[in-house]
């Protein structure tokens, strides 16, 4: 089969790598790619921007494509499903409406207290007076959040008043994402990343991860997309996970249904675990999570190709999800300055040199003539795997080792949490 997958980031490279290895699959279309995509076995990349929806339709009904895989939030939220859907060709992801589950953290606080979903309480704003009067009220720290899409990075914990107006002002200022903020109460515990595949009816969780969020280690710092992943999770038991599916999975994709939203591909919970280990949500995203797909992906033994069918095809119920033994670690290795500016275009050095368990997913990265070239803030998203997750993490910063490029940074923390020890 011919399929196409939308997106360009380190998400997208990883499952295009993961579906280049199903032999059901011919060729991979990836619009618009990176340089990762463009040199896996079966990936072609398109000069066809993702916006125009149309271009990317005419291409998928020219060459009788058998489904297109949307990666980014944006293209989900602007309603690609619900064109491809008009015009009768398979894609796997939510529509537009469903997207809101992300698009809109209103909307989604709004059908989680619908659902009876386990979250923090939140009061909403349009108006940044009254949104600064609820200040008055409350205790600290607070979570101010930009109501719309906003890369991962529209979240701050304000811990007094002075930085809680910082944060709604910026907020505010960002217009169309931030014309709504959504003040909610901090959440105490650990978090946890849970990407869940539903085909509409059904709803399975994959193996958890845990992201690390913010620029600096030990946690610290300002969000970005994500520093570093790693999977399984000491602190997903059995038992938490039975609580996520019942308390959250499944009362979700209700919810959906009550709305009449037919909800198929990815719903991904990002959690806080309490030290009860009561889980509540802090947030929904309606894709896979990047870096948390890096990590998810290499662990999974069944074949994505068929996974993808079962989505489409309403079967997800009859396939059993198997995954490989051993834990499987990703740093993310950013442009000097990210989350804030950064330069583009440094040379990257040392590429050829990574072997061994450790695999090098592309992010933000060209090609120009020879040379691989920085194009984002997060550049590189290295991949080790092994029996432990120290095993995991030493395979990653040794292949780190190799890699060079003017002001490259990474977190040399990633996974302390459960290992309780800097690495």
């Amino acid at each position: 089969m011919k399929l196409l997958v939308v997106g360009s980031g380190g998400r997208e490279h990883c499952l295009v790598w993961k579906l280049s290895q199903s032999p059901l699959v011919e060729t991979i279309f990836v619009a618009p790619g990176n340089g990762g995509t463009a040199t896996t076995p079966k990936a072609c990349n398109l000069s066809i921007d993702p916006l125009d929806f149309p271009r990317l339709a005419d291409f998928a009904q020219q060459e009788h494509l058998a489904w297109t895989f949307v990666g980014p939030e944006q293209f989900l939220a602007l309603g690609i499903v619900d064109y491809f859907r008009a015009r009768g060709l398979p894609i796997i992801g939510p529509t537009q409406a469903g997207a809101q589950i992300e698009s809109s953290k209103a909307w989604a606080k709004q059908l989680m207290v619908e659902a009876g979903v386990p979250t923090a309480q939140a009061q909403v704003f349009t108006d940044p007076l009254q949104a600064q009067a609820s200040l008055d009220q409350g205790i600290w720290p607070r979570v101010i959040k930009a109501d719309g899409l906003a890369q991962g990075k529209g979240v701050v914990i304000a811990y007094d008043r002075a930085e809680a107006l910082d944060a709604l002002q910026t907020c505010f200022a960002l217009g169309g994402s931030g014309a709504t903020v959504v003040i909610e109460q901090f959440l105490v515990g650990e978090e946890l990343s849970v990407l869940a595949l539903t085909d509409g009816t059904t709803i399975v969780p994959l193996v958890a991860a845990q992201d690390h969020k913010t620029i600096g280690e030990g946690d610290t710092g300002p969000n970005t997309g994500g520093m570093g992943t790693y999977a399984p999770v000491p602190l997903a038991t059995a038992q938490i996970m039975a609580k996520v599916q019942t308390r959250v999975l499944q009362p979700t994709l209700d919810a959906l249904r009550r709305r009449s939203i037919d909800y198929r591909g990815v719903l991904y919970a990002g959690l806080m675990i309490d030290p009860n280990g009561e889980p509540a949500v802090v947030e929904f995203n309606c894709r896979l999570g990047d870096p948390e797909t890096q990590v998810v992906l290499p662990l999974l033994k069944t074949d994505f190709a068929r996974i993808a069918r079962a989505l489409l095809d309403g079967t997800l119920a009859d396939l059993p999800l198997e995954w490989h033994p051993g834990c499987a670690a990703c740093v993310v290795v950013a442009a000097g300055g990210y989350p804030g500016s950064y330069r583009k275009g440094d040379p990257i050095k040392g590429l050829e040199k990574v072997s061994g368990y450790a695999t090098v997913f592309h992010a933000g990265t060209a090609r120009e003539g020879v040379d691989w070239v920085t194009q984002g803030g997060r550049v590189l998203g290295v991949t080790g795997s092994g029996a432990t997750l120290a095993d995991a993490l030493q395979a990653s910063y040794q292949a780190i080792a190799q890699l060079y490029f003017p002001d490259m940074y990474y977190r040399r923390d990633i996974g302390f949490k459960a290992l309780q020890v800097t690495v």
